[in-house]
């Protein structure tokens, strides 16, 4: 176990094809995997800062749970049971650790649960798949995701139906996911990233693949639409849907979230659900 960043150059190795192309289940998860750990040191050095060691920001945008109170009050976390789901390095579990919540933090990824580790903080560390929970029903009150996994599966709902299991009834799940609409858009910072490229109705996957035709990447599609079925799908009820609008203190560009496009069009979904 190394928990820590490595800044050597990796070995070389060529530069993957993008396409578009349909990736199930399991290709998607093993692409994801893969890829997550590969780029985990890179990741943290290069958001580290921006995300924290223990603030809960839900996207690019800088919306911090602080000032949303998407999961509820902060005084009201305090002895609840939480999943984090993609937590990446646990930054969001940390800081639910600081209100009295119960978290624990829950990635595809070893590599990024080591520099989980290498922050600290003693937050319970689980290495598994979304879809597949290593819990029994009705054991967190809360389930949140910044940006894990939702945008990465192929089966959405199954998902959904596996953080509906483990949660208490009245348990509310809070996801944020790169929003719909971007998928129209090129993945540009820039004014080259204001004019729609692609059919926003297409699903096909987005695909990185080696040399051999093998994934290394997938992102799959979702609109709006399809979103909210999958949330009633999955069991749940939607009580809200946030749309964070780019304030004026954030000037990072974050990939192809930018205050440039940040100021005209929406990059963040954030789905507020219940179990009832």
């Amino acid at each position: 176990m190394e928990p820590i960043i490595q800044e050597s150059e990796p070995p070389e190795t060529p530069e993957p094809e993008a396409t578009r192309r349909d990736a199930d289940v399991t290709e998607s998860s093993r692409a994801n995997r893969g890829w997550w750990d590969r780029n985990a040191d890179e990741y943290q050095i290069e958001h580290g800062t921006f995300l924290g060691d223990d603030r809960f920001v839900w996207g690019p945008e800088g919306l911090d749970e602080v000032e949303a109170e998407l999961l509820g009050p902060p005084d009201d976390l305090k002895g609840k049971d939480v999943l984090e789901i993609g937590a990446g390095a646990a930054q969001c579990s940390r800081w639910l650790a600081a209100q009295g919540a119960r978290p624990v933090a829950l990635d595809l990824s070893h590599r990024q649960l080591q520099h989980a580790l290498r922050i600290g903080g003693g937050v319970p560390l689980v290495e598994a798949d979304a879809g597949a929970l290593p819990f029994a029903d009705g054991s967190f009150d809360l389930a949140c995701s910044a940006y894990g996994a939702l945008p990465f599966v192929a089966d959405p709902v199954r998902v959904l139906k596996d953080v509906h299991r483990v949660l208490r009834p009245g348990g509310r799940f809070v996801f944020s996911v790169t929003h719909p609409m971007r998928w129209a858009f090129p993945d540009e910072p820039g004014p080259e990233g204001l004019s729609v490229a692609a059919s926003y109705f297409d699903r096909t996957p987005y695909v990185e693949q080696d040399e051999k035709g093998g994934a290394v990447y997938v992102e799959h599609h979702r609109t709006v639409g399809d979103r909210v079925r999958d949330v009633v799908a999955g069991g749940f009820r939607l009580v809200d849907l946030v749309e964070p609008e780019w304030p004026a203190w954030n000037t990072q560009e974050w990939g192809g979230w930018s205050p440039l496009r940040g100021n005209l069009i929406p990059g963040t979904a954030i789905f507020v659900c219940v179990r009832d």
